[in-house]
């Protein structure tokens, strides 16, 4: 029976997951000559070829398909198994890598990631503040903060909070402007689109007061690639929009900006945690994602 061990199955899976030798490394945090060392051993010791290597891929050959299908829930399972005893004994350790969008990194995170550190001063953490959807497995992250709507995909997911969702313009801008009595008052509006959104430019309002909700359809004056953008525009008074509540707090309260139509409101959104599908996540993404579900403001919306 050949002598293996679950470091060089480790890099093996990693490089079958990430489709390459340096996504793998990044993903372990380790050189990329420690992972073709690792490939190499394992083939010289099972005696067949893992994978096929080629100028611009990495494949795997029927017997590399055949080992990860066998080997990659045992080797996660022990992995956790191993996780928890560690954990047991000494608590979080190692690096916990995770994305977030930049706007709510900044105005939310920051801060909620400073308090979990200082509880496990053992764990580092490494955050990547980012609005682009990244690969979590090929780019090596433990866990992801998303927004909104979730695309469909094969990752776990639990749902952490909500936030607002709130129509805003400039005092400038809403002076300039006949008095809006309704939804459809809007219509007419500049508006700036946060690109990217399916449905940037379709406003369903509800009454505070309970009743059927009223659709509005704005013409894009302006659009924007990023939030930040958007904002900035709207306190400039280039047209009217949707932002989420945390990020136009300051500005509200401040008087930048005014909120359209105080007696309605937009429908909220969900914040979720999005991890790699396992049977049970690293005690470090647990940790952090039971942290943040009682942290975010808003009610848990479940696990997938």
């Amino acid at each position: 029976m050949p002598d293996l061990d679950a470091d060089k199955l480790r890099s093996f899976l990693a490089v079958m997951e990430a489709g390459g030798f340096t996504a793998a490394a990044r993903r372990l945090g380790v050189g990329k000559s420690r992972i073709s060392a690792d490939v190499a051993t394992l083939e010289a010791r099972l005696g067949t070829a893992l994978l096929r290597r080629t100028t611009r891929q990495v494949l795997p050959t029927e017997a590399g398909e055949a080992l990860a299908r066998d080997a990659a829930q045992p080797l996660r399972e022990l992995q956790e198994a191993l996780d928890r005893a560690a954990c047991a004994q000494r608590g979080l350790t190692g690096t916990l890598r995770l994305t977030a969008p930049a706007d709510y990194a900044s105005a939310v995170l920051a801060p909620l990631l400073a308090a979990f550190s200082r509880r496990h001063p053992g764990l580092r953490l490494d955050l990547v503040a980012t609005d682009a959807v990244l690969d979590l497995v090929g780019e090596g992250f433990d866990l992801a903060i998303r927004m909104g709507e979730l695309r469909d995909s094969n990752l776990r997911q639990r749902g952490l909070g909500r936030f607002g969702q709130v129509a805003v313009a400039s005092p400038d801008l809403m002076e300039s402007r006949a008095e809006v009595l309704g939804p459809p008052d809007l219509e007419n509006w500049p508006c700036i689109a946060l690109a990217g959104l399916s449905h940037a430019l379709h406003w369903n309002f509800a009454p505070d007061a309970g009743g059927a909700v009223v659709p509005v359809r704005l013409s894009s004056s302006h659009r924007a690639s990023t939030a930040q953008v958007v904002l900035q525009w709207a306190r400039a008074g280039l047209g009217a929009a949707v932002l989420p509540d945390f990020m136009v707090a300051s500005d509200l309260a401040g008087g930048r900006l005014r909120r359209i139509l105080p007696g309605w409101h937009l429908p909220q959104a969900g914040i979720y945690a999005v991890y790699p599908a396992m049977r049970h996540p690293p005690a470090k993404v647990a940790a952090m994602i039971d942290f943040l579900a009682a942290a975010i403001p808003g009610a848990v919306v479940g696990e997938t």
